[in-house]
């Protein structure tokens, strides 16, 4: 069992079946016919010893960090700040990427989590909980204390999220 940092695979193949909508919606939702609307990104944190990776396709609370083990911890996780549109570009020096960036870290307060942890998925919580992508950090246990996952830059090199044409 281990964790592996991947973007989910059912999550590329959902992106050309326009199941998620990151950022602020300025499109005419799935659900409503006149109000634009955003996916609910949520994210989770797994157990060192969960197998989280590219083949998972939903949320699930088999190997998720839980409260018999420490508080502070909600099941599902925390809402993604999701205020960050995705953007693209296509350049001699960039080849065709898209990418995102949730527009604030993931935290966690008054966390005790006394087993070793190691990777967050994120995931879609309006769309059936669907996997979007795995991320691991090295192995952590927190006593009574702030847990924060820092957002790297958002560009073509360190978005959280990055699809490329090359």
């Amino acid at each position: 069992m281990a964790n592996t940092q991947s973007m989910c695979t059912s999550f590329m193949k959902e992106l050309m079946l326009a199941q998620h909508q990151f950022g602020s919606s300025t499109i005419t939702s799935r659900t409503s016919l006149t109000a634009p609307t955003t996916d609910t990104f949520k994210a989770a944190l797994y157990f060192a010893s969960a197998t989280v990776n590219a083949s998972t396709t939903a949320y699930s609370v088999t190997g998720e960090v839980t409260n018999t083990s420490g508080s502070g911890y909600t099941a599902g996780g925390v809402t993604v700040t999701n205020a960050t549109a995705p953007l693209s570009t296509n350049t001699t020096a960039t080849a065709g990427v898209a990418y995102w960036t949730p527009s604030a870290s993931f935290s966690w307060s008054a966390l005790t989590v006394t087993t070793a942890f190691d990777a967050v998925l994120v995931y879609n919580s309006t769309q059936s909980n669907k996997a979007v992508s795995v991320h691991t950090f090295g192995s952590q246990t927190i006593t009574a204390g702030t847990f924060t996952l820092t957002m790297p830059t958002n560009d073509t090199t360190s978005a959280l999220l990055r699809l490329s044409t090359t």
